[in-house]
């Protein structure tokens, strides 16, 4: 099965905003309304992981 470089890279992509915001919700990365905020801390593994899902799940065809 052979997946699509347009998912993979919207994967990829997913995953850097999502460890970018964790990183934000936690506080290491500052300058942001987003900066220290517990949220985004949690919403940020969530959407990492949804993107490391989109980058591998092959694509099915019937």
């Amino acid at each position: 099965m052979k997946r699509s470089p347009y998912l993979i890279a919207l994967g990829v992509l997913l995953f850097l905003v999502g460890v970018l915001w964790t990183l934000q919700g936690l506080g290491v990365v500052g300058g942001s309304a987003m900066s220290g905020v517990t949220l985004w801390a949690v919403i940020g593994p969530v959407v990492a992981l949804g993107g490391i899902a989109l980058a591998l799940w092959p694509r099915r065809r019937p």
